[in-house]
């Protein structure tokens, strides 16, 4: 049982979930341990077992929280428009993902290791995070695309929300990865988060309308 109040309790939870943020800025997932996270905390590194019982679980409270600003940004969205065209659509959403780099970033990661070592009642709490932001796409595409029905909604999800995986590897190159391309002989043209996104959600808005 965890002893102090709500506030206490909630503020050394944030806590170690930025610590592992500030971590996770300038070293891999695998380098990552919870000595290290420790020692970016306040308080000794056996406190942290009080709230997070694995490294993979500390990383899935961020992720939870990063796909929880993500909503945040489709909830603005959706309230703050009457209407929207679909190329409108498509910029904005591709907005929202240009801020939430870390999510994208979380998403290229190895998320069937991190889902494993994490306890049900965690993986429930970051699965209702994600399924919140399934529903704000859906209604987006209600309210500003009332012509697709749901089968074109779902089929959108389904292309999109995978296509998510694969942004950050695709826009965050670094110089040994061009190098190799170079060295390789691989045309290839390098495009931002922004760029990606737009691409990808313009041709699906206008696949069939």
């Amino acid at each position: 049982m965890i002893k102090g109040t709500p506030e206490l309790i909630a503020a050394r939870r944030e806590e170690i979930i930025n610590a592992c943020a500030r971590l996770y800025q300038t070293m891999s997932f695998k380098d990552i341990t919870l000595k290290e996270i420790g020692a970016e905390t306040s308080f000794s590194r056996p406190t942290i077992y009080n709230y997070f019982q694995t490294k993979e679980e500390i990383f899935l409270a961020l992720y939870e929280r990063e796909y929880d600003l993500w909503n945040a940004d489709l909830e603005a969205l959706l309230a703050g428009h009457e209407g929207l065209s679909r190329g409108e659509l498509a910029e904005l959403l591709a907005r929202s993902l240009e801020k939430r780099e870390q999510l994208l970033k979380l998403l290229a990661m190895n998320n069937y290791d991190m889902e494993a070592n994490s306890r049900p009642e965690l993986l429930a709490s970051f699965k209702a995070a994600y399924g919140r932001s399934l529903e704000q796409v859906d209604a987006l595409l209600r309210k500003f695309c009332p012509e697709m029905g749901p089968e074109d909604r779902l089929g959108f999800r389904l292309v999109f929300f995978p296509f998510m995986f694969g942004i950050y590897p695709y826009a965050a190159v670094t110089d040994k990865q061009r190098r190799a391309m170079e060295e390789a002989g691989v045309d290839f043209r390098y495009c931002s988060i922004y760029e990606l996104s737009l691409a990808c959600l313009n041709r699906l808005l206008d696949a069939r309308f």
